[in-house]
C-alpha cells in the first residue's frame, strides 16, 4: 500500500509540474496567460465561511496569502488526483501504466473545475460566464491532457526508480 501512495503522490506532482510547463510554454510562445492562482485562493479561503459561490471573486477582497493558498491547493489537487488514480488503478495498473486509461481520467477531472471551481469563482459552469469559454474549455482540455502525460510519465518514473514488482 505504501508503494501505491508514494507513487500517486510521484505521479500527481509530475502531472501537475507538467501543467504549470505547459502554461508557461502556452504564455511565452502564444501569450495565453496562466491561470490566476491567487483567485483560486482567495476561492478556497472563503470556503471558511461557508460561501462556494461567487457573483466574481475579483471583486471579494483580498486574502492575505492567497497566491499561497492558491498554488498550494493546485499542488495538493494534483496529488490527491494522482492518489486517486493509482489507488482505482491498482498495483497491475503501475506494474505496467497504459496511457488511454489514465488519459480518460485526467480528462475526467477538468469536471472539478467546470462544475465547482469555474461557477465558484463566477465564471459559470465550465466558464459559461467567461469572455471566451469554447476557448477556455478546450485550452481545458489540452491542460489535462498534458497533466495525464505528466502523470503517466511519473508513474514510468517511479516503476523504473523502485522496480514495482
Amino acid at each position: 500500500m505504501g508503494e501505491l501512495v508514494v507513487a500517486g503522490v510521484v505521479m500527481g506532482l509530475a502531472g501537475t509540474v507538467a501543467m504549470d510547463l505547459w502554461g508557461l510554454l502556452l504564455e511565452r510562445l502564444c501569450g495565453i496567460g496562466r491561470p490566476n492562482w491567487a483567485f483560486v485562493g482567495r476561492w478556497v479561503a472563503t470556503l471558511r465561511s461557508g460561501r462556494v459561490f461567487h457573483d466574481a471573486i475579483a471583486g471579494v477582497p483580498e486574502v492575505r496569502g492567497e497566491a499561497a493558498i492558491g498554488w498550494a491547493f493546485h499542488y495538493a489537487v494534483g496529488v490527491a488526483y494522482g492518489l486517486i488514480w493509482v489507488l482505482l488503478a491498482g498495483r497491475d495498473w503501475l506494474a505496467a501504466p497504459s496511457f488511454l486509461p489514465l488519459w480518460i481520467f485526467a480528462l475526467v477531472t477538468v469536471g472539478a473545475g467546470w462544475f465547482l471551481l469555474h461557477p465558484g469563482m463566477g465564471l459559470g459552469i465550465a466558464q459559461s460566464e467567461s469572455a471566451t469559454p469554447w476557448r477556455a474549455r478546450g485550452l481545458g482540455l489540452v491542460a489535462h491532457t498534458v497533466f495525464g502525460l505528466g502523470m503517466w510519465g511519473g508513474a514510468l518514473a517511479f516503476i523504473h526508480g523502485a522496480g514495482v514488482a
